[in-house]
């Protein structure tokens, strides 16, 4: 019955982060990607925060929600490409600004996420 979850999980995020790539953005910075993975980081944050201190929330919730919704939403494999490809046409300078913002940005979107699963004690 998890895997079930997981996939539901999975497809809703995977259908979110795509309609999100059909944003009309004319740039050569890979901001939707960022944005995506900056949502996926508070998101996933936000629900450590709320399943941390056990409320009762069921272990396939999590599964659906963490690992399906999540997982399936954040694009880290495409960051990776994205990232490879500005090394690639030697634009370092935007390359490495890409990757600290998303690290970052990310890392920092897991402290948003528990924080606000705190103050909103779920």
């Amino acid at each position: 019955m998890s895997f079930l979850f997981v996939a539901l999980g999975g497809a809703l995020g995977a259908v979110t982060r795509y309609a999100i790539s059909l944003i009309p953005v004319k740039t050569g910075f890979p901001v939707l990607t960022l944005i995506t993975n900056i949502i996926g980081a508070i998101l996933i944050g936000f629900i450590v925060g709320v399943t941390s201190n056990n409320n009762g929330i069921s272990d396939n919730t999590v599964l659906f929600w963490k690992t399906g919704v999540c997982g399936g939403f954040t694009t880290f494999s495409t960051f990776s490409l994205e990232a490879f490809n500005l090394f690639d046409n030697k634009q370092y300078a935007v390359g490495s600004i890409y990757v600290m913002l998303s690290c970052g940005c990310c890392i920092l979107g897991i402290l948003c996420g528990k924080k606000i699963a705190s103050v909103i004690k779920i």
